[in-house]
């Protein structure tokens, strides 16, 4: 007994002192931690097309220079239109204009000439630009390998196949930054460029073809150093709301789960300082909608632990020991665990694969979150609760016991729940009809989808962010009667960057008039461009796009764990219902839709499937346990009523975490935890009332034709017989 207890002490002080160590890395490496724009401000770079320019030909460039900021692991970055013929770019987590403009390079004109200056052809007919390594006798050669349009690999075609063994000069903004030698005629559209010192020459070098072989020639106009969108208050708000909401889960895993509860929450305070160490290491940009990822992964992290912890009783129940419970409990809760998360993962690595901008900032910290919080889960939880049951903490009560209750029938009600939902969504789709009816559109769309106007003004005096959210914000509101106004500073100056929606010309001049009345600025320091929408066509796509192919791959893999493509299509159709119910809100109420409106979503949708998961795995379980002879809606009906402290736990939990932020956090941050708490109450209640009915009701429909096609053929060869 003494040897176990001296084994169980010293478990218990190697789990504090990783807790303390971690904590304190954490702490110490957060200032590193790159912010995005919302969180910490950066550069703003503001470039001039020369010449005449088409609309397509600045939406070809815009998006070209948001593929080309991405690759520099900015992918919080804004590009966007401003006025006919500027493009405005912010890149966040940086202080140095100078320093992002050498990187990013000045978007100046390319073409392939020959050596007397004959140009071949030009930047815009080249598709691609980009490094390959090859492995030559242990040794690594880097190449530039180019892909070239139609007319590029006609017009390549044609000067390589009489240019063999000469030279053709890449020169870009009237420099030569590469000759490379003919050796064959190339006329597949693709070539490569080889004799490159290592990878920095070779990816410079592609980079400026890359950035080169835009349509529109561009001259840098201006570049700042703008502030946080947010401002520090939105960042103290949302850590000491994160520090509160942890303390109230904490302490009500304690009071619910006892000595595993206090294990658990030993273990998550492990979590958040390895999650903090990790985003400095990975070079994470951390976003409002990077937020969303964390606290979606810390619910998930806390589910893990409620399902282990109700198994754990369950066991205790039936007359186990608590040792045997404990290593049973976990035994069980696994395939839930895995499953569940693996289902989010998979999301979480097609969202950043397809995605971008804030959405792969969400899916970065997600698939973090994931990884970090099973093995928190799964690992330092069991090791902290073995060590507490060896120093003796081993009563039963101590670990608490679910006794069997008796199964609610919740699948006598899904006829109403079913009409109560088709309700909701159709209340939405009547609402979104008659908004786009108006010409208002579906929903309350933000100047981040649908662009506005940019209004700079000088100020007499250096103002914080608080005082322009206290002072200038409410003007701003009153002229514009709109509540969706972003403003920034440009560091070092008194200037202040105000967005707004689109204002008319009367509207322009009442709100210089304003700033004028009201803060005594010069009115010839006040100059007003109208913007595009940060959040493109291409990324509302490349949502749209990555939404759909994770869905799919969700849906594969459930069939493939429950071997049953029916807990697929009810797990799919489940999280489009809560989608729908939530957009129903967002439509109805006049919610905002920005940028956060897709973490928003897609933080419900990671959620809705965990919670699904956990259902169908005691469903599955219970199949196994009764060989398929049980009652289905009987077995249906026990699964959920089995799991049903679970669903209502770790919902609480997450939305207590949520609540608090809304409580505590500034007026973005609410407009952001609002709906996510929504999202959380439907994503509970399509998880207990309406997956396992969706199921049961295709299951009965599977099995009913299953019979009558069994009957009918066993009529047919009757009616053979007799014949």
């Amino acid at each position: 007994m003494k040897n176990n207890r001296g084994k169980g002490l010293l478990c218990l002080l190697i789990s504090i002192a990783a807790i303390v160590l971690f904590g304190y890395l954490g702490y110490t490496t957060a200032n590193d931690i790159k912010l995005g724009l919302d969180l910490a401000g950066g550069v703003s770079i503001t470039y001039q097309a020369v010449g005449d320019v088409t609309d397509e030909q600045m939406n070809d460039t815009v998006y070209k220079l948001r593929k080309r900021v991405d690759s520099y692991n900015s992918t919080e970055a804004d590009v966007y239109r401003e006025g006919s013929d500027r493009i405005n770019i912010d890149i966040p987590g940086v202080s140095d204009a100078n320093a992002v403009l050498e990187t990013l390079g000045k978007p100046g004109s390319l073409r392939f000439t020959d050596m007397e200056g004959n140009t071949i052809l030009t930047g815009d007919q080249v598709s691609s630009a980009n490094v390959m390594v090859s492995e030559n006798n242990g040794s690594r050669d880097y190449v530039v390998s180019l892909t070239f349009n139609e007319e590029g690999t006609k017009a390549f075609a044609d000067a390589t196949s009489a240019m063999v063994g000469q030279q053709i000069a890449i020169i870009y903004d009237n420099e030569v930054v590469s000759a490379p030698t003919v050796r064959e005629a190339i006329t597949q559209g693709q070539c490569t460029i080889d004799g490159m010192a290592g990878y920095d020459e070779a990816e410079n070098l592609a980079a400026t073809i890359r950035i080169g072989a835009l349509s529109v020639e561009l001259m840098e106009l201006r570049s700042n150093v703008v502030g946080a969108k947010l401002g520090q208050e939105a960042i103290t708000t949302s850590l000491q709301a994160g520090a509160v909401g942890f303390g109230i889960v904490a302490l009500f895993m304690i009071i619910v789960y006892l000595v595993p509860g206090l294990a658990a929450s030993l273990a998550l305070s492990l979590y958040v300082g390895l999650m903090v160490l990790l985003l400095e290491v990975f070079e994470v940009t951390l976003t409002l909608p990077g937020v969303a990822g964390i606290i979606l992964s810390i619910g998930m992290a806390v589910d893990a632990n409620v399902i282990i912890f109700t198994r754990i009783k369950e066991e205790i129940g039936v007359g186990k020991t608590v040792e045997s419970a404990v290593k049973t409990g976990f035994a069980k809760a696994l395939s839930a665990i895995v499953d569940g998360n693996v289902t989010t993962l998979i999301a979480a690595l097609v969202l950043f694969w397809r995605g971008s901008g804030t959405v792969k900032g969400f899916a970065t910290t997600l698939a973090l979150g994931i990884v970090l919080s099973m093995f928190t889960a799964l690992f330092v939880t069991r090791f902290i609760l073995r060590a507490l049951f060896r120093l003796g903490l081993q009563n039963p009560k101590l670990y608490g016991v679910k006794k069997e209750r008796k199964p609610v029938n919740f699948l006598g009600k899904r006829n109403l729940c079913f009409v109560l939902s088709l309700v909701v969504i159709a209340a939405g789709l009547v609402s979104m009809g008659m908004g786009m009816a108006s010409g208002n559109g579906a929903f309350n769309y933000s100047m981040e989808f649908k662009g506005g106007t940019s209004t700079n003004v000088t100020f007499n005096e250096e103002m914080t962010m608080e005082d322009i959210s206290q002072q200038v914000v409410p003007v701003v509101e009153d002229v514009t009667k709109d509540a969706d106004v972003q403003t920034q500073k440009v560091e070092g100056t008194t200037e202040v960057i105000i967005k707004t929606r689109t204002l008319s010309v009367e509207e322009r001049e009442a709100l210089n008039q304003a700033m004028v009345d009201n803060f005594g600025v010069d009115d010839e320091k006040i100059t007003a461009e109208s913007i595009s929408g940060a959040i493109s066509e291409e990324m509302k796509n490349d949502a749209i796009v990555a939404v759909v192919i994770a869905t799919v791959c969700m849906l594969i893999y459930i069939w493939f764990r429950f071997k049953n493509i029916r807990f697929a299509a009810s797990a799919v159709l489940a999280l489009v219902h809560d989608v729908a119910v939530v957009a129903t809100f967002y439509s109805i109420l006049k919610w905002s839709v920005g940028s956060t409106f897709i973490a928003c979503m897609l933080t419900i949708v990671g959620y809705s499937i965990n919670a699904t998961i956990v259902i169908f795995d005691r469903i599955r379980e219970n199949l196994k346990l009764t060989g398929g002879r049980a009652d289905l809606a009987e077995l249906v009906n026990d699964s959920i009523t089995q799991t049903f402290t679970r669903s209502i736990n770790t919902s609480l939990t997450t939305f207590i975490m949520v609540f608090v932020l809304y409580i505590m956090g500034v007026s973005s941050i609410r407009e952001f935890a609002l709906p996510l708490m929504v999202g959380i109450v439907c994503g509970t209640y399509s998880s207990v009332c309406i997956t396992g009915a969706l199921w049961y009701v295709m299951t009965v429909r599977h099995e009913g034709r299953k019979a009558a096609e069994k009957a009918a053929a066993k009529a047919a060869k009757k009616q053979g017989k007799k014949a």
